[in-house]
Order: structure tokens, then C-alpha cells, then sequence
């Protein structure tokens, strides 16, 4: 069964670079008046996070090997260390999910999967940076601020920021860009109220997180958070994956402190083995298609991203 393909009592309705949704059939087989998304017709959404990989804004071949698996048990281990910041699981049921007597799970993709309650989604990714690194240590470089923050000078690549940044970035239609924007801006998109309190709850859920990090022998150099409103309540919900190694970026603190190269101190958990690898063998031009990533370059991410569940989840 491919991951967008059939799954009994279970329709596809959308496919992003590595998530799959799926939606109860019988409500749309017995609403067939239904027009536009049907995300705004189901309650609940099924999310199946799939092994595809991406870089560059392109899809690659092969897969990581049980990267959607992995991805799934660390947001869902992060849930549970966060049993107070609403989440948008579906378990326990209410009584209106109970009513609806969903299809079970199909075995094949169930330690991947997520049933979860649809929310109006913020048109915003929510950045919070730790430490001055990627995107923001190159913006850094060119003005000596971020997202119009200004910095301290003289800060070096992977320094630690005097305090957390708040970074937004507008969520753009599917097939463009996000860009990144001020606060204001988000202000003028959610509204104040709605936008005060993405930023203070994304501060306060890194610095909550980075604690828990650092108590594994991790530095949380910096992550995205993505939120919505709870249809019934209004109440802001954390969605989707959530401080994995696709969302954030996390060094090993003993290398940090001791490592003698900015490659070695900066090691990160994630799949920027791929990046490294395409940009010495690919010029990313738009109208080649990517090469084929050897099998060595699959397996150091498929380990990064293991090692990086075993060091945060371990008892």
C-alpha cells in the first residue's frame, strides 16, 4: 500500500512533502453535499508521516528508512512532556468523536500515524532561535540583526543568543515559499491578541524544551512550532510534528563545548547530511531532477535521526 493509496474506511485528501492526510470516508459518503476542503468537514484528520525526504525545496530518492515512525514517537514523547500545553490528539475521545465510530488504524502504517482533531490552522510558522546559526547566522552576517531584531556585534556561528528570538514566518500557499516577517506583520495577519500569544507561548515551550534537552546532553539550537484554534473552544493548539529532527535542530552538547571545528561543534540531528552532500554534487537548477542519494548518505541520517530519539526518549 503506498502512503497516499487506499486504506480501508479511510479517504486521501492531501499529500505535503512528507505527510499524508486522511479523512473518515462515511462523512463524506454520507454528506455528499459537501463542497472545497473537506479538512472543514471532518473533525478529526487522520496524519500519516511518511519516510519521503526533502531538501532544497525537492523531493529526493530514496526514503530514510523509518524516518515517519521516528518522527511520530518523538512528537508524541514531546506531548506527553507537556501535558499542559493543549495539543491537538484526538485520544481521549469525546463524545462527539464517539459518535462517529472511526475506522480503525490500518496495522501497515499505525506507528506513523496520528489521529488527531482539525483545527483552523494560523497562517504562521512560529521560529524561535536559541543560537545563531543557519539561515539566521547568514542574515546576521549581511545586517547584524534577525527577522529586524538587532544583535550584539561580534557574535560568532553557533554562539548563544542573549535570549530566545521569536522569528514568525508567513505559511505561503502550497507550491510558493514562506517568507519570513516581522511580528507586525503577524499581527496584521492573526490580529494582536491571537499573535502576543503565539509568540509567548513559542518562547516559553523552547525554553521548557531546551531545559529537558540539556538535562539529555543536548544543545535545542532552535525550532518551529505550528498552531491552530480548537474548533469548540477557540483555545490555541499545538499541531503537528513537534521539536523532531525535521522541526528543530539539535547539536550534541559535549561536542559543542569541546569541538575544535564549527562542523564538528554543530553536528546536528537531522537530515543536513543530505543538505551537505546535494550542494557539492548538485547546482540546483530547477529543471534537473535531483540525484540519487547514495546509500551511505541514507544511513548517516537514518542513524542521526535514531540516535537523537535514543538520547531524548532513553529512561
Amino acid at each position: 500500500m503506498s502512503d497516499n493509496g487506499e486504506m480501508p474506511g479511510w479517504t486521501h485528501v492531501y499529500s505535503g512533502k512528507v505527510r499524508d492526510l486522511y479523512v473518515p470516508t462515511k462523512l463524506l459518503d454520507d454528506d455528499d453535499s459537501w463542497t472545497g476542503d473537506p479538512l472543514h468537514l471532518s473533525p478529526v484528520v487522520l496524519v500519516v508521516a511518511t519516510d519521503r525526504v526533502s531538501a532544497y525545496d525537492r523531493m529526493l530518492e530514496p526514503e530514510i528508512p523509518g524516518k515517519g515512525a521516528m518522527l511520530t514517537r518523538l512528537t508524541h514523547w514531546w506531548f506527553d512532556q507537556l501535558p499542559d500545553v493543549a495539543n491537538h490528539l484526538a485520544y481521549p475521545l469525546n463524545d462527539r468523536l464517539e459518535e462517529l465510530a472511526l475506522p480503525d488504524v490500518p496495522e501497515a502504517v499505525s506507528d506513523r500515524a496520528t489521529l488527531c482533531r482539525t483545527l483552523d490552522m494560523f497562517p504562521i510558522e512560529c521560529v524561535v532561535r536559541g543560537y545563531l546559526t543557519g539561515g539566521g547566522w547568514k542574515e546576521y552576517q549581511e545586517t547584524g540583526a534577525i527577522g529586524g531584531i538587532a544583535l550584539p556585534e561580534g557574535l560568532a556561528n553557533g554562539d548563544q543568543l542573549p535570549e530566545p528570538l521569536y522569528t514568525p514566518a508567513w505559511k505561503a500557499p502550497l507550491g510558493e515559499h514562506d517568507e519570513n516577517v516581522s511580528y507586525e506583520r503577524t499581527v496584521e495577519l492573526v490580529g494582536e491578541v491571537v499573535a502576543s500569544q503565539l509568540r509567548a507561548l513559542s518562547i516559553e515551550i523552547f525554553e521548557r524544551a531546551a531545559a529537558i534537552a540539556e538535562g539529555r546532553g543536548l544543545v535545542l539550537a532552535d525550532t518551529k512550532f505550528e498552531f491552530g484554534a480548537d474548533r469548540a473552544t477557540g483555545m490555541i493548539t499545538l499541531a503537528d510534528e513537534v521539536l523532531t529532527s525535521d522541526s528543530s535542530r539539535y547539536w550534541d552538547a559535549a561536542a559543542y563545548a569541546t569541538a575544535a571545528t564549527p562542523e564538528l561543534r554543530m553536528a546536528s540531528f537531522d537530515k543536513q547530511i543530505v543538505r551537505d552532500w546535494l550542494a557539492k554534487n548538485w547546482d540546483q537548477d530547477a529543471s534537473e531532477t535531483p540525484p540519487t542519494l547514495p546509500h551511505e548518505i541514507v544511513e548517516q541520517t537514518a542513524a542521526r535521526y535514531r540516535a537523537l530519539l535514543e538520547r531524548l526518549t532513553a529512561a
